[in-house]
């Protein structure tokens, strides 16, 4: 298992940014991420210090040279799940790879992709969550499913057999991508992916079945949201971080209520500017650093 001291998700202006002052002050730092929305060809021209127009794929290349300038390793990794870990320290599972880390910050931009199923936000709650660590607990022995098609969904199914032997994945109407290492693990388990669309859901108090485009109805007890990849609210859900619909709740010092997590970037609301973020990346590195000055680098 690799182990860093700081641990960025995100390669966008947030991450970047505190990865530079991460790495300067000796921290063996490593961010997690592949290119990010920002690096695009279109125009940027209010960021400070530009005379003339960059675009955001320029822009986030000088960002990457420079915090590799500093010793910053950087992997094209999509993370599946953080736990705490009895080390005291957070343990992150990634496609490729385990990594144990002193402090994290999340800095992959907002965004929570939600299955187009016309009934969803009724029975958020009652049945549907996007959280396995917090509410697998009480679907113990009961029928489950996943709606996702990539591995980040598959992790959750399989966090979710550890609850229950009832588990299954709908694709929500998209092609499945989950890679055969992860079709291999839930073969195992006996979870079945389904590659049909849900138009809707279907319970009174509480929800008891999803309706597929094509007629047909599917018992399950709880519907467990894991499209696309994991989001920073998504990481901040399992970790019991608090939230504010879409954003983390921080501090200041961009401090999360869990030690050692901390929040920068589009994730934590306000207003989203690149400027913004990358002071936010800023800050939420000094307090990385001071965490694991204080904890880690002590033991």
């Amino acid at each position: 298992m690799k182990e860093v001291e700081v641990l960025i998700i995100g390669q966008g202006p947030a991450g970047l940014s505190a990865a530079v002052y991460t790495a300067r002050a000796g921290m063996k730092t490593t961010i997690l991420g592949c290119d990010p929305k920002i690096a695009g060809d279109y125009d940027i021209d209010n960021y400070f210090g530009f005379e003339d127009t960059i675009s955001g794929k320029e822009l986030i290349n000088r960002g990457i040279r420079q915090a590799s300038r500093f010793g910053v390793e950087m992997e094209c990794d999509r993370v599946l799940s953080i736990h705490f870990d009895e080390s005291g320290k957070y343990k992150v599972k990634t496609e490729a790879d385990e990594i144990l880390a002193c402090s994290i910050i999340l800095a992959t931009g907002v965004s929570r992709k939600k299955p187009p199923v016309s009934n969803l936000d009724d029975y958020e709650g009652r049945g549907v969550s996007y959280c396995v660590s917090c509410d697998g607990f009480f679907f113990k022995n009961k029928k489950v499913m996943v709606a996702g098609e990539g591995n980040y969904a598959a992790n959750q199914a399989i966090e979710l057999a550890e609850y229950t032997p009832h588990v299954s994945i709908a694709t929500v109407g998209k092609k499945s991508a989950i890679t055969p290492e992860y079709l291999e693990k839930l073969k195992k388990l006996n979870i079945d992916i389904i590659e049909k669309n849900i138009t809707t859901l279907n319970g009174e108090k509480t929800l008891a079945s999803v309706t597929f485009e094509d007629g047909t109805d599917y018992e399950t007890d709880g519907l467990f949201i894991a499209m696309g990849d994991a989001s920073s609210v998504d990481f901040a859900l399992s970790l019991g971080v608090f939230t504010e619909g879409n954003f983390i709740q921080v501090d200041r010092d961009m401090k999360t209520n869990a030690p050692g997590i901390l929040a920068a970037g589009d994730c934590t609301g306000g207003f989203l500017q690149i400027s913004v973020a990358v002071g936010e990346g800023a800050i939420a590195a000094k307090s990385a650093i001071e965490h694991v000055r204080a904890t880690c680098r002590n033991k």
